[in-house]
């Protein structure tokens, strides 16, 4: 899945490409990518691209009023690419006709210079995700997004008074949206690595030290990561986030920090991985749903 430091690498790619630039055509191949009625999808037609943003994991297209259709107001694009969804570029659009459920692309859109792209989605489970909507607040996953984590104002203080009281295990809590914005499975594994924690532990009782370490790894985590994603093209974003990780994806290979194997625990819909000697004081963890450290 596509998180918070590839998502805001295609947000830059995108500035770079299409800002600037008016929608020529979007044509929908997987009808339940589509999230939204009103305003119909063809009312990006005809508009030009005026900004790219970030929310959490969801993409933004603000798209500026179209004078010439007598619309005054901007609209916008937005889209979340789920687990298996990506971003394929364009400098030239296919002239090939989109056949529902024939490939895996759901939605493309054509520029004015005949560049575009295709949002498309692996596999048989669909949830990508595409809205036209006048304000990204009513985008229902980007209204209750938490914060992000990697804004300025997003300090250490912050980050404590949102584990505090929390009995959540850390693993959950850093994935979930409405508390924190943009972390995935991936980069929780690799902070949680990091920050040399059990993903089992609850956030009520983590000390002020151990919060400390957990803030300063997710923060140090999701910088280089930041920094190593800017300004690569969408082509190599997803092959360049494999090279990174340490541990998330790794199972049974050793530990780049203390050659212990990496484990996995799975559930009924992911999986996680985590390093034992690192983690968890060298036990393993029971590989089923809210299991315990065992004993």
């Amino acid at each position: 899945m596509p998180e918070m430091p590839e998502v805001e690498a295609l947000a830059g790619f995108l500035r770079e490409r299409a800002v600037g630039r008016a929608v020529a055509s979007v044509r929908v191949a997987a009808i339940s990518a589509l999230k939204t009625f009103d305003p119909p999808l063809q009312a990006v037609e005809g508009r030009t691209i005026t900004a790219v943003s970030r929310h959490g994991k969801f993409l933004d297209l603000e798209l500026g009023a179209d004078a010439d259709a007598g619309a005054v107001d901007s609209l916008h694009l937005a889209f979340h690419l789920a687990r298996a969804g990506w971003l394929r570029w364009y400098d030239e659009v296919p002239a090939t006709v989109l056949r529902p459920g024939k490939s895996p692309i759901a939605l493309r859109v054509r520029l004015d210079d005949g560049s575009g792209f295709d949002l498309t989605e692996a596999g048989t489970k669909k949830s990508l995700a595409a809205y036209v909507v006048r304000d990204p607040a009513q985008v229902p996953g980007i209204a209750r997004l938490g914060p992000d984590p990697m804004t300025e104002g997003f300090g250490p203080d912050e980050f404590a008074a949102l584990l505090a009281g929390r009995r959540t295990q850390v693993k959950g809590l850093l994935r979930d949206q409405s508390v924190l914005a943009g972390i995935g499975n991936a980069y929780s594994d690799e902070i949680l690595h990091a920050a040399k924690m059990s993903p089992y532990k609850l956030a009520a009782s983590l000390t002020p030290d151990e919060v400390a370490r957990l803030y300063a790894a997710m923060r140090e985590t999701l910088g280089e990561a930041l920094a190593e994603a800017s300004g690569r093209p969408a082509a190599e974003l997803k092959d360049a986030k494999r090279r990174r990780l340490r541990v998330h994806g790794r199972t049974g290979e050793a530990c780049p920090v203390c050659g212990d194997t990496i484990r996995q625990v799975e559930f009924h819909d992911s999986t996680f991985q985590y390093c034992p000697t690192c983690q968890t004081g060298g036990k393993p963890l029971a590989d089923r749903v809210r299991s315990r450290l065992l004993k």
